[in-house]
């Protein structure tokens, strides 16, 4: 399975930018696909998920900006980010969990600054 992620760049405080992971392979319908992001000299965390079934899941820091969706039929995930802050920048992950692997996405940049 390969992900590839895109839709990073530099916005400014309040802005909006949309993420998207695709995704090879048969199988994207039943993973777990969750976005993370890691800011320098820090781990990194997760920022939200979503299950085969459409559940979502957020951290703290995101609920109400950010949604993740997917659309099966692409094999894609996405990320809308909103209102975005200077603290939300970071190298942005795509993640799958299919039965017992883990798989990682080449990650996009997320700037936001004025």
């Amino acid at each position: 399975v390969q992900l590839q992620a895109s839709g990073g760049g530099l916005v400014q405080p309040g802005g909006s930018l949309r993420l998207s992971c695709a995704a090879s392979g048969s199988l994207f319908s039943l993973a777990l696909m969750a976005w993370y992001r890691q800011a320098p000299g820090e781990q990194r965390d997760v920022v939200a998920a979503i299950t085969s079934s459409g559940t979502t899941h957020y951290a703290d820091s995101v609920k109400g900006r950010f949604t993740i969706s997917r659309d099966n039929a692409k094999n894609t995930v996405y990320l809308e980010m909103n209102s975005l802050k200077p603290e939300d920048t970071a190298v942005y992950y795509c993640n799958a969990l299919m039965g017992s692997k883990v798989y990682w996405g080449q990650g996009t940049q997320v700037t936001v600054s004025s």
